[in-house]
């Protein structure tokens, strides 16, 4: 059984079909990408994942069980993480409590035990804090904990990005464009990072992007939309030949294949 499953997905917004009998599956370490131009539906498909959109047909499969249409919060309690393409960091906080923020999901002592700072919350609050510390060891941020948020240049926050949403101890991954904006070296970085999350954490990791040359290296499988259909689903170099995504990128057929 595929640690998510997704079965003949649609939404319709009114008249318009936005997603059309979508199907995928993801294991557990497994790196896949998602492509297709603007307004393909990629976004659309980790909304209705992630349950910021309720599916109009199909469904979405966790361990076998059904999470289409449950709350956000719900999911990620399920083990589905996310970041966006639009940096949502809390940037008035220090970049540790941004960390430390991720570990509220896994809270055990309650309000009661936080207003009365009992010690089961103390050391539980202790032991997030080590946490926070090793993720940032490990996305190479230490040394900027107690810093901002907002004063992080563009790379380094889509890092503790990635960091908050595996600090809520997800089995799966999902990264909207983690590359956008990004500069040949920061990708390169983000390259290295990706392979490392993988092997470190284990987690499955479903990737939406836009830079070819970095889907092609390091995704396994990839799906490839248009205007809301699945137009072609196999390895990079099968897909980046298909006539039909060369001409959904390009406008009509070529020979030459995607780079």
């Amino acid at each position: 059984m595929p640690l998510l499953e997704i079965s003949n997905l649609s939404i319709h917004f009114g008249g318009l079909s936005a997603l059309c009998d979508f199907n995928f599956t993801l294991d557990q370490g497994e790196l896949v990408g998602l492509i297709g131009p603007n307004g393909a539906g990629k976004t659309t498909v980790f909304n209705i994942v992630t349950g910021v959109y309720r599916p109009t047909t199909g469904d979405v499969r966790l361990d076998g069980k059904s999470i289409a249409g449950l709350k956000p919060f719900k999911i990620n309690r399920l083990g589905i993480a996310r970041t966006f393409q639009n940096i949502r960091l809390f940037g008035g906080l220090s970049v540790l409590d941004n960390v430390i923020i991720g570990f509220n999901r896994s809270v055990a002592h309650g309000f009661v035990g936080t207003l009365l700072r009992t010690p089961h919350q103390q050391r539980e609050e202790r032991q997030h804090e080590d946490q926070a510390v090793e993720l940032l060891r490990t996305f190479d941020l230490l040394d900027r904990l107690n810093d901002p948020a907002r004063t992080l240049a563009y790379g380094p926050q889509r890092r503790l990005e990635i960091a908050r949403a595996l600090a809520t101890g997800p089995r799966i991954l999902l990264l909207d464009e983690p590359a956008a904006g990004m500069n040949p070296q920061e990708k390169k970085e983000l390259m290295d990072l990706i392979a490392l999350i993988r092997q470190k954490f284990g987690v499955g990791l479903w990737l939406i992007e836009h830079d070819m040359k970095l889907v092609m290296s390091i995704c396994g499988r990839l799906t490839v939309l248009d205007h809301g259909q699945t137009i072609a689903v196999g390895p990079p170099r099968q897909v980046q030949r298909d006539p039909k995504v060369i001409e959904a990128y390009l406008g009509k057929p070529q020979e030459t294949p995607l780079t």
